[in-house]
């Protein structure tokens, strides 16, 4: 057979009326067709050999392996390409063996229901991940179309709004879009007391009582739960500015303490590794994670170098245990070209051991001084913190 043997469909709540020309007689030549129980109903009389979604998903894989050279038509929600199944097909085949045949998804319908301009939105899903990620996007104005994961989504989204001190903001519920059984609900986040169908999209108007977070580096150091093992907030702006974190790109943060540099590199797209060996330090790197929407924040035990990952690295910072032996050489061996190494001391020994390497691999070092305004006495005088001797390095 010439050409894609596997053709994606995008298929609606108005089921077969709703399909182009092109997509039914996609369907009518088809040898084999699968789709949910829902999809299949929805379609109606199908002479071809039907098949049934295999539950998991990835059960799915080698079913249609399987089918590899037959004319095969897979029957999908809406866009298959916007966190559909086509989405997963795309990566499980090679392009030339699929044909996407789209249907106005769920973002689409919604936001024309409520006169949204889809790029001024932002769309996500909470189907199948963690609906935490949602508080990276609490911000006042900000309008959100959330692909739901099940009936109680909705009343988790609104209590993670509340939360968040979003109590205020408008939400509403549309569920079974373009079929005969679409219909909404609505109401504030801290007045929500729906559960709504698995098949919706919530909508959400951002309004909070209390300022949010920002997304550029430098959170305010009460953001995060600590002990004091945390990279100061001027400190951390500028060791942020040195890693340069990029959308996807790989960081460890070695010693992480709070894990506050690798919250911030997460927050601003990019993906970490937080090695720390106490146990009490992880679990507070895991709720600060949680609490500032990047639960996905990988937590290592141990030290370095023996617990560093398998994996290479985009960049490495290394916030404690610099002058430990073999350190700074595994980071640094574990980089590739282009790859950054930012290292912060405030020991003597530490500040010898940057100096050391600095002379091997080249590469720059500043010291960073910060001073603070505080009241002594019945004046205010500038409180000095401990200087930061800082070694920022490119691999290659």
């Amino acid at each position: 057979m010439s050409g894609p043997w596997l053709h994606v469909l995008g298929f609606g709540e108005d089921g077969i009326a709703g399909l182009s020309g092109v997509a039914r007689a996609v369907i009518e030549a088809a040898e084999v067709v699968i789709g949910g129980t829902r999809h299949l109903a929805l379609a109606g009389d199908i002479l071809a050999e039907t098949r049934v979604w295999p539950s998991p998903f990835d059960d799915a894989r080698p079913l249609l392996q399987s089918l590899r050279g037959r004319r095969v038509a897979v029957l999908a929600s809406g866009d298959p390409m916007w966190f559909g199944a086509g989405a997963t097909l795309a990566r499980w085949f090679p392009p030339e063996e699929l044909a996407v045949i789209p249907h106005p998804g769920a973002f689409s319908l919604a936001a024309a229901r409520l006169i949204w301009p889809v790029q001024d939105c932002l769309c996500l899903s909470v189907h199948g991940r963690p609906l935490e990620t949602l508080a990276l996007h609490f911000h006042p104005g900000r309008r959100l179309l959330i692909l739901a994961g099940d009936r109680g989504s909705a009343g988790a989204i609104a209590r993670l709004l509340d939360t968040h001190g979003c109590g205020a903001s408008r939400m509403v519920a549309l569920h079974h879009l373009g079929g005969a059984l679409e219909g909404r609900h609505s109401a504030t986040a801290a007045a929500w007391s729906e559960d709504v169908p698995d098949l919706a999209v919530i909508a959400v108007e951002i309004q909070c009582s209390r300022r949010a977070l920002p997304l550029v580096p430098g959170l305010p150091d009460e953001a995060f739960d600590h002990d004091g093992q945390v990279t100061k907030r001027e400190i951390r702006a500028v060791t942020l500015a040195a890693l340069a974190p990029m959308p996807g790109a790989m960081l460890w943060d070695v010693g992480a303490g709070s894990g506050s540099v690798a919250i911030e590199w997460m927050r601003a797209g990019g993906r970490a590794v937080a090695i720390e060996p106490r146990p009490d330090r992880r679990a507070r790197i895991a709720a600060n994670a949680l609490r500032l929407g990047v639960p996905g924040l990988e937590i290592l035990a141990g030290r370095a170098p023996d617990a560093l990952p398998s994996a290479a690295p985009d960049a490495v910072f290394i916030g404690g245990g610099v002058s430990a032996s073999g350190v700074l050489d595994a980071c640094w061996s574990a980089l590739g070209v282009g790859g950054r190494l930012v290292a912060n001391a405030v020991t003597a020994e530490g500040e010898a051991a940057l100096l050391a390497f600095r002379q091997r691999w080249g590469g720059e070092m500043v010291r960073l001084a910060v001073s603070r305004l505080a009241p002594t006495g019945g004046f205010s005088t500038w409180h000095a913190a401990m200087p930061v001797t800082q070694f920022v390095g490119t691999q290659g």
